[in-house]
């Protein structure tokens, strides 16, 4: 649920931001003892065993996954996997085309939802889940807790998401607790903004359904009562993305609306800003300074939501498109979050570099998406054009913030790794997966089906190839594969998948094992660069240790050429590391099948290496 042209401007913004003064490390008080790792999975598609992935097929043709298709084995699986962390994607109840009227819930018109599954990130009622996910839609809510229950027992933490930007379109909860008003009940709409009302107004223009782009229609041209290019919506409300217009355009987020937090609509704020030194206090104070504050009431409605969550018992959210929400907001949210939880788990999608700080001093945020630097990086290099020369720039430029900065190289909205339109071939991944796991203290996110190489080919309806359609009813093949009659034993999986997803589980295992992950760095390519015949910008090589670990990782990007050199490990590090002009053997941490020794004299080091195609050594050296 992503504006094209907004995201390319954010881009543009970060390398801009890069070439600012260089920004000096701080000491970092880190959460986590060992690395994290996030599964990030789309609830609605994990446990569906149905092949028959018709364009825009009903959730009848195609099928559903369901909350019990998380059963004790599953989940003892992807524990297995190396993960700490489940980000349940598309939980909250959304808009979507299915009919549930007989548990209370009005229908969904197709003129403002996407695909027929709807879109996870146009929340209808966030006091309730969605309906398609229960075996008895009556008992969504028991099902649900009893999955949270589950995961916690196969000893994980939950995450859903919490959309604090905008709101379904057709909003309308239907479980609020006592005393909670829907958002807009006491909305003015007779003027385009009140500090006091939830929604921007378009005071005397109706609402004019998007005109159809792309070949697109609602439910692919299917006939249906409510598309029929209407919706009753008197005054037109601002839509998701920022739209002033009465009638969005069909590349808008015109399937919701946007929230009001204050902000006026010429960008001034109805509501006090943090004192300068707030970036340096902890969420105890940011909580204190909004606790006798007037503040608008979308303030107190997200809060609340959050809370609830909570004591339903989730153990952390993702924020979608939190830059598009005043920062204070997110000190109140994240402070009070906080005051229930401190160990509560707050991912947040942030796209612009400039920003980065401010969400996580001020804000209070844990953990941003490393996108428009790592990610965007690392992809460039594994599609050959990039230089493995710009990680450690990267690095460097985030040395005060590394921790808080969760790498990934799939979700929701980027494109399968698998995929024609990325590299097409999921081994490619390999060195880049050990590099975003262990260049830095940061979590590790991966995307269901990454670890068996799904591609994302399905034309699925309003989704299209290169990314698993988060708007259809839709099968995920090579997921299914492992999924196996829910068997969740990989017994349909062909060798070079099961092999693929044996390294993710090596590597993730590793990674949430290891203390050097979680200590110091140094990269040691540019002196490798400088002084190893045979060494170039395919390589990437760094150190990382702690008081009783040592690392030194090695990776080979390229898809073609092996590497012969003698990897050099500068005497700046063999002094940290007070070792001395002797021989020490390494321990190869994935597969444990190489014997090398680290070889020092004069206080330089050296290791012999043999580097093939997209291979990658982590050696940990044993004194």
């Amino acid at each position: 649920m992503k504006n094209k042209g907004l995201i390319v401007l954010l881009m543009l913004i970060g390398m801009l931001s890069s070439c600012k003064k260089e920004i000096q490390p701080k000491e970092v008080d880190l959460p986590m003892k060992k690395k994290a790792v996030v599964y990030q999975v789309f609830t609605r598609l994990f446990g569906n065993t149905n092949t028959n992935n018709k364009p825009w097929g009903t959730i009848e043709e195609n099928g559903v996954g369901k909350f019990a298709d998380f059963s004790d084995k599953a989940l003892g699986e992807i524990k297995a996997l190396g993960v700490t962390h489940v980000w349940y994607t598309g939980v909250p109840h959304h808009a979507l085309i299915n009919d549930y009227t007989a548990y209370g819930i009005s229908n969904d018109d197709p003129d403002v939802v996407k695909g027929r599954a709807g879109s996870p990130y146009a929340v209808k009622d966030y006091y309730n889940v969605n309906p398609d996910l229960a075996m008895d839609p009556a008992n969504r809510l028991e099902e649900f807790k009893a999955l949270i229950d589950r995961t916690h027992n196969a000893g994980m933490k939950v995450i859903i998401d919490i959309v604090p930007n905008h709101v379904a379109r057709n909003y309308e909860a239907i479980t609020n607790p006592e005393g909670v008003e829907d958002f807009g009940a006491k909305d003015n709409t007779a003027v385009e903004y009140d500090v006091n009302n939830n929604f921007y107004y378009i005071p005397g223009e109706a609402f004019k359904v998007p005109e159809w782009q792309d070949g697109y229609l609602p439910l692919g041209g299917e006939e249906n009562n409510l598309a029929d290019s209407k919706f009753e919506e008197n005054p037109a409300k601002w839509t998701g993305n920022g739209s002033r217009l009465a009638q969005p355009n069909f590349h808008d987020w015109y399937e919701t609306v946007k929230i009001n937090y204050g902000v006026r609509p010429d960008g001034t704020h109805d509501f006090e800003a943090l004192p300068s030194d707030f970036d340096g206090k902890d969420y105890k104070a940011h909580y204190d300074f909004w606790k006798e504050k007037t503040l608008p009431d979308s303030w107190h409605k997200f809060k609340d939501i959050a809370l609830y969550w909570l004591d339903f018992g989730v153990d952390g959210f993702r924020f979608d498109m939190a830059e598009m929400v005043p920062v204070e907001f997110w000190s109140y949210l994240n402070s009070s979050i906080k005051m229930k939880n401190p160990d509560a788990f707050l991912l947040a999608e942030v796209y612009n570099p400039s920003l980065y700080r401010d969400y996580i001093h001020k804000g209070k945020m844990d953990y941003l998406y490393d996108k428009v630097e790592l990610y965007d990086s690392i992809k460039h290099i594994m599609k050959g054009y990039g230089w493995t020369d710009h990680i450690p720039v990267v690095q460097k430029g985030m040395a005060d913030i590394e921790h808080h900065m969760l790498h990934f190289l799939e979700n929701h909205d980027e494109q399968r790794i698998a995929s024609p339109e990325f590299v097409g071939d999921a081994q490619i991944a390999k060195p880049a997966m050990v590099v975003s796991t262990t260049l830095s203290t940061s979590p590790t996110m991966i995307y269901f089906g990454q670890e068996v190489g799904e591609p994302g080919a399905e034309d699925a309806g309003f989704g299209k190839p290169s990314r698993t359609s988060i708007f259809d009813y839709i099968g995920v093949p090579h997921l299914q594969r492992w999924v196996n009659n829910k068997e969740f034993d990989g017994g349909q999986l062909t060798d070079g998948e099961r092999e693929l997803r044996d390294f993710y589980k090596r590597l993730l295992n590793f990674t949430i094992q290891s203390d050097a992950l979680m200590g110091d760095y140094q990269e040691i390519h540019f002196f490798n660069k400088e002084h190893t015949p045979g060494y170039d910008h395919r390589v990437l090589s760094f150190v990382r240790w702690s008081p009783n670990e040592k690392l030194i990782i090695v990776t080979n990007f390229d898809a073609q050429k092996s590497y012969a050199f003698d990897l050099k490990i500068p005497q700046d590090v063999i002094g940290k590391w007070e070792l001395k002009d002797q021989g020490y053997p390494l321990q190869e941490a994935l597969y444990g099948q190489v014997k090398k020794s680290l070889v020092i004299t004069n206080g330089e080091g050296t290791i012999s290496v043999e580097l093939a195609p997209l291979h990658s050594y982590i050696f940990k050296v044993e004194e």
